[in-house]
């Protein structure tokens, strides 16, 4: 009687195991008709005990599967005992459902099958998640479209299936200043607009490819036989000029385009995306609203760039061509210094000092901002932590950082451990960051992320101030401590009304929120004069100091010293 209790307690302590259980489980007999089943297995299939209780456990299977998958399943399970595999079956209501299948046969003293358990797990929302992740791989959220790896891919198939008499025709399409739609009509009516463009492209190219390579550059393929390439860019250019209605607006969008041909342009699908970008830089050249062809000579230049991008990874890679520069800034009415600039230099071994304005945009181009701004990260810390040793320049220095440090993700943590590292506090590390990075729309919701960087101790600018789209309500929710009044509105002082107009409603408006200004560009005694006239508090600039590097910093400012 003891054992009885026993056996009876154990299998009560399994029975109340298995009703526990996510998992769902079957016991089939020899003949695979259904014994038992636990409630996670009504709760996936919708099927109760009794309504499945001696029926063939096939009555569960969808049709997905043929007659050969059955045998091999069979066929392995009698061999080794066991199966385990992902299986598409049926629940009670008709919907197929994609299950983790693990079964296991048992056997009796004489070594003969008696029964089938089965465990499985409903997987459908694993598979939804790999669809998700797939189609995020492949498919531009806003419009729906081939992205740029999709395009790729399409574009590579599409090469290969050319038949005799058929070509290839490309085109990169960029909305000419879409930036002053964003501004002017907000971020929603300008994500409205794009997704209408990319619809009636799709629909002028009907049975072509047409993607979203990010932000407003699109996209067109169509495979041809007719040699009328620049006809076809004409109309196309004419059917997407046409005014879209917007929120009671009539809107017309100028379009630069780049375009190629293949064969006649090359037959690679990496190639043909280098050389369209090619074509549509060379088109944005002349200005808006113009379209090129890629031509032999362009191909030249696009050499060049990569050559120049090869030598940037390599820059990158060894750290020794790259160098930081550091212009000061002042106050205005005493000349006092206020705080440090430090300016990214490449001194190319052959071509000596390349221009930001050459490389950046190439960085920005090729992914290479995030290392470029990690090198200046570590750089101007580690300078920090020398001056800290030596008592000197007791000011913030300032960076500045790109959207894709942003984009990044750990731009955070990278600041903090390097702080950390050469034992600098974090106010004497001020930041700078763009109108541009503030409506970008990757790198998403950008205030918590400024607002935490103010919080670890940063103090924050907004460089270029003017050049962009910010706005009052930008700047009263912005956590932000400097505005850079730019250069263009500097350079023209005092003589130009427009200018000294901008640049004294910039420092009404920054006094009221309660902001600091320091104006970009000051290289005249006559700038000096008019900013401190209108109350401008700080200036940077060649009247007071052209960039410089650290070791020429130092004797500059120790022999400032010595005269003091």
């Amino acid at each position: 009687m003891r054992q009885v209790r026993h056996e009876h307690r154990r299998r009560t302590l399994c029975e109340e195991a298995l009703k526990l259980s996510e998992d769902g489980v079957v016991i089939s007999d020899a003949a695979n008709r259904i014994v038992a089943v636990n409630p996670a297995f009504t709760q996936i299939t919708g099927y109760e005990v009794d309504e499945v209780r001696g029926q063939d456990a096939s009555v569960l299977a969808s049709g997905r599967h043929d007659k050969a998958f059955y045998e091999r399943y069979w066929q392995t399970l009698r061999t080794t005992g066991h199966w385990e595999g992902e299986v598409w079956n049926q629940r009670k209501h008709g919907d197929q459902y994609p299950e983790w299948l693990r079964m296991q046969a048992y056997t009796d003293e004489q070594g003969r099958v008696s029964h089938y358990v089965g465990l499985f797990t409903d997987i459908s929302r694993h598979k939804a998640r790999e669809q998700d992740l797939r189609r995020i791989g492949f498919e531009d959220p806003l419009t729906g479209l081939p992205n740029r790896r999709r395009l790729h891919e399409l574009m590579t198939s599409r090469l290969r299936h050319l038949r005799a008499g058929e070509g290839l025709d490309m085109a990169l399409i960029d909305i000419d200043g879409f930036k002053s739609v964003n501004d002017g009509m907000g971020v929603d009516c300008g994500d409205r607009v794009l997704a209408r463009f990319g619809q009636r492209l799709a629909r002028y190219v009907a049975g072509g490819v047409v993607g979203r390579l990010g932000g407003d550059e699109f996209m067109v393929i169509r495979t041809t036989t007719f040699d009328d390439h620049q006809a076809w860019i004409t109309d196309l250019r004419s059917h997407m000029s046409e005014p879209f209605e917007v929120e009671g607006h009539s809107l017309r969008l100028g379009l630069t385009i780049g375009s190629c041909r293949a064969p006649e342009d090359g037959n690679d699908s990496g190639v043909l995306f280098q050389r369209m970008e090619s074509a549509l830089y060379s088109a944005k050249r002349y200005g808006r609203n113009h379209d090129q062809r890629f031509r032999p000579s362009l191909d030249m230049v696009g050499s060049r760039q990569l050559a120049l991008v090869n030598d940037l990874r390599t820059a990158l890679a060894t750290g020794h061509q790259l160098e930081l520069h550091y212009q000061t800034q002042h106050r205005l009415d005493d000349g006092a210094l206020t705080g440090i600039e430090a300016l990214l230099r490449w001194r190319h071994p052959e071509h000596g000092m390349i221009s930001p304005g050459d490389f950046i945009p190439l960085a920005e181009r090729h992914g290479l901002m995030v290392p470029l701004g990690n090198w200046v990260v570590d750089h101007a810390i580690a300078q920090l932590s020398n001056w800290h040793q030596a008592g000197l320049f007791e000011v913030p220095l300032w960076i500045n950082i790109s959207a894709m440090q942003l984009i990044q993700g750990d731009m955070e943590s990278r600041l903090a451990a390097a702080l950390s590292q050469h034992r600098v506090p974090a106010w004497q590390l001020g930041l700078e960051l763009t109108e541009s990075v503030l409506l970008d729309d990757r790198a998403g919701d950008i205030y918590p992320r400024m607002e935490a960087l103010r919080k670890m101790g940063h103090q924050i600018a907004i460089d270029d101030f003017g050049t962009g789209y910010s706005s009052l309500s930008y700047l009263k929710r912005l956590p932000v401590d400097k505005l850079k009044l730019d250069r263009e509105f500097v350079r023209q002082l005092p003589d130009d009304k427009e200018d000294a107009a901008i640049t004294g409603a910039v420092l009404t408006m920054a006094r009221g929120l309660g902001l600091e200004v320091i104006a970009e560009g000051v290289e005249t005694e006559a700038q000096r004069g008019f900013l401190l006239e209108q109350g401008c508090p700080q200036v940077q600039g060649f009247l007071f100091s052209r960039p410089v590097p650290a070791n020429e910093l130092h004797a500059r400012w120790a022999k400032q010293e010595q005269l003091a």
